[in-house]
Order: structure tokens, then C-alpha cells, then sequence
């Protein structure tokens, strides 16, 4: 009833509800899925949880800049507020990498990610402080403006403070694809029965080797049971054979009981081949190649090192690409737009390839693009006196 009133009276207003508070997202239509697919039910099938982490810690991991542009090119402006955001912490709480990570894996797992952007007097930004999705409702202004109205957890154990208004400008928003263009939808909501069905699977597996302690089969006797005894013979088949314990226990029956055996093996039930095939299509959910989340089915060093360019170039290069978007369009103020953007640099992801990042260096220097003193300190060693010259010089 109160939230019908409040409803009313913000349509009398002339605002219109976008969404309702993210948990909201999860009821309706779920297109044949038997459960209602949260992200922690989610979650609860391990290729989602890789999935999700592989792209949200690669994300982070990778370095973030704000260059500045220059009379010639740009340059890298490590003085900004945003710059110090990257180097310091995004929040008292939260390193950026750790901020990040938690961006990526709300906009995964729940269509959006919304952080509060905190501001000093100057109008600079001083904080990025996440706000779970959860508690977030979204709402359309008379004026076109997103207004969100957030509640913000104020201690560790989950108490939630006051409610209260941000507006665009004052949050940082990434969305997941949408179906308005005003809020997220997750890959979850839009696939539940793909999810659901993994999960039924995974139960499956999880049911069948609970009891497969015994052999499945019939029981029978010569004479008819009451119920008094049926009650009984199961109680004591139960406790004597089910679960992994009471594997291989010597069955003895009596009073004419016999136990016809009936085989039926995973493979029979195909459930190897409906786990791989589950396996594969949260994979494809994601857009996530097979190899690094585990499924290593007609895989090879070769074709995995093919899988990681892969995963650079067309999972995280699209992600990164709208972060540095919602960046300069909600961190930096109107003036920056024109003369900052941040960078994330995808080119970290060669850390830890040692012949691949030295091959490219060694093109940089032969092709005149850098010179060895550029390559030493990207590697953190200290110039030479007989670095700063090009290859051709």
C-alpha cells in the first residue's frame, strides 16, 4: 500500500519509475526458468563465478591513465583528481583495482553498477563509493534527468542509512546492453532458463552421487506389506544404505525380500554430456572463450594463447571502452571533456608474457617508435646515458 501511494504521488508529480529497486529485476518472466535467478543463485555454478571473476580481476588488473592533451599528442596528467583516484584508492575503503573489480562484477552479475562520485568544494573529484544495485531505484525527472534515489549501507553489517537523491553527474553509471537505454540488463535476466538449467543439471549430479552409495534397483517381497511395514523397510534401507558412508555395505534381506538391480550410469542418464553442454553455454553467456574458465574439452597451449588475444580483444576491450565512456562523461566536467579522458591500457595483460612483451619492445626500438631509455622505464629500470637516442640516430 505505501509503495502504491508513493507511486501515485510521484506520477501526480510527473515523475516516471524507471525501475524499481534492483532486486525487483528478478521477478516476472523469467522465460521458463523453474527459480528465480539471483545473482547468488547464480553464482552458486562455479563456470558464472569464473566467469565473472576472470573478467572483473583482468579488468582491474590492467593499468588506467588520464592523459591530458598536449600541443603535440597528449600526455599522461598525473596531477589530476582522477589520476590521484587510480594511484591513492578510489574510496577510503577500496583500492582502484578493488573498485573496479567490484564494478565489473555488479554490471555482470546485475545489468548495472552505480558508484556515488564524492566532490570537494572546487567541484574535484575525491572519492568513487560503490552503492550496491540493490539499493538503488531509478527514476525519470519531468525535466528528462535520472534521478537515483540510493541507500547507502552505513556499517559493516548490513544497517541501512537514510535514503537519499543523487542525480546524473553525481554517480557513475555502467549499464550492461538495455532494453531503454536508461537501465541495465543483466545476462542472467535475459537468459534464466540457460542458468536454470545448469543449475538443475549440477543438482542432478549432486543428488545422484548423495545416494550412490547403493546400487539402484527394486526391492520386492513375497508377501504383501502393510503400511506399518513399509514404513519400516524404507526407515532401515534409508539408514543403512543411502549415502556415501554406507558405501558397499553387505545387504542381507529376509522374509522372502529380494533386490532386482536396474543399471544406470551417468553416462546412460547423459549427464556428463548435459554438464559439459551447460558448461559451454554460460560460457557463451558471458562471451567467454572456453579455456579460461576451465573447459579444456579439445583444447591445447596453442589455441589457448589464441583464446587469451581473444579474450583481450573482444570481452575486455569492449568493457574497458565503456568505462573510459561513463568516466568522461560523468567524472570529468565539462571543460576536461575537451582536453582529459582516462585509458585503460590493454596492453597490460602482457605482464606476464615475457618474449611476447619483449618482442614488442624490441619492434618499438628497431621501428624508431620508442627508444631504450622509453623501454627501460616502462619496465621500471633506470635510464642509460646512451638510451635517449632513436635506433636511426
Amino acid at each position: 500500500m505505501i509503495d502504491r501511494l508513493r507511486d501515485a504521488f510521484a506520477a501526480l508529480r510527473g515523475e516516471v519509475r524507471m525501475a524499481t529497486p534492483g532486486a525487483a529485476l528478478w521477478t516476472g518472466d523469467l522465460g521458463g526458468a523453474q527459480r528465480v535467478i539471483s545473482a547468488r543463485v547464480a553464482e552458486n555454478l562455479s563456470l558464472v563465478a569464473s566467469a565473472v571473476s576472470a573478467i572483473s580481476s583482468t579488468a582491474a588488473s590492467l593499468p588506467a591513465f588520464v592523459f591530458r592533451a598536449a600541443d603535440r599528442g597528449r600526455t599522461v596528467d598525473d596531477t589530476h583528481p582522477l589520476a590521484r583516484l587510480v594511484d591513492e584508492g578510489a574510496n577510503d575503503h577500496q583500492s582502484w583495482p578493488d573498485w573496479l573489480e567490484w564494478t565489473m562484477a555488479q554490471v555482470l552479475l546485475r545489468g548495472n553498477s552505480v558508484s556515488e562520485i564524492e566532490r570537494d568544494g572546487r567541484g574535484e573529484v575525491v572519492a568513487l563509493r560503490p552503492i550496491p544495485w540493490e539499493n538503488v531505484s531509478l527514476q525519470m525527472l519531468p525535466s528528462g534527468r535520472l534521478a537515483y534515489d540510493v541507500v547507502r549501507i552505513s556499517d559493516a553489517w548490513g544497517g541501512s542509512g537514510r535514503p537519499r537523491r543523487l542525480l546524473e553527474g553525481e554517480v557513475f553509471h555502467l549499464r550492461d546492453r538495455g532494453d531503454d537505454g536508461l537501465v541495465g540488463r543483466s545476462r542472467l535476466s535475459r537468459s534464466p532458463a540457460v542458468i536454470d538449467s545448469a543449475l538443475a543439471v549440477q543438482e542432478f549430479a549432486g543428488m545422484m552421487y548423495a545416494n550412490q552409495a547403493t546400487p539402484k534397483g527394486v526391492l520386492s517381497f513375497d508377501a504383501r506389506l502393510n503400511k506399518e511395514q513399509l514404513a519400516q523397510v524404507t526407515k532401515l534401507w534409508k539408514d543403512a544404505f543411502t549415502g556415501a558412508g554406507n558405501a558397499a555395505r553387505t545387504l542381507i534381506l529376509d522374509s522372502g525380500g529380494k533386490f532386482n538391480p536396474m543399471s544406470v550410469s551417468p553416462e546412460d542418464a547423459e549427464l556428463l554430456a548435459s554438464r559439459r553442454f551447460s558448461a559451454e553455454e554460460v560460457a557463451r553467456l558471458f562471451n567467454m572463450p572456453p579455456p579460461l574458465v576451465g573447459i579444456w574439452d579439445h583444447s591445447s597451449f596453442t589455441n589457448s594463447e589464441t583464446a587469451g588475444r581473444w579474450f583481450a580483444q573482444f570481452t575486455l576491450a569492449p568493457w574497458c571502452r565503456k568505462i573510459e565512456a561513463e568516466a568522461r562523461r560523468s567524472i570529468f566536467t565539462a571543460d576536461e571533456r575537451v582536453t582529459h579522458h582516462l585509458e585503460i591500457d590493454l596492453s597490460g595483460m602482457t605482464r606476464g608474457d615475457y618474449a611476447a612483451r619483449w618482442a614488442a619492445h624490441k619492434i618499438a626500438v628497431d621501428a624508431n617508435i620508442l627508444t631504450r631509455n622509453e623501454v627501460r622505464e616502462v619496465e621500471g629500470w633506470n635510464p642509460r646515458t646512451d638510451g635517449d637516442t632513436l635506433a636511426a640516430d
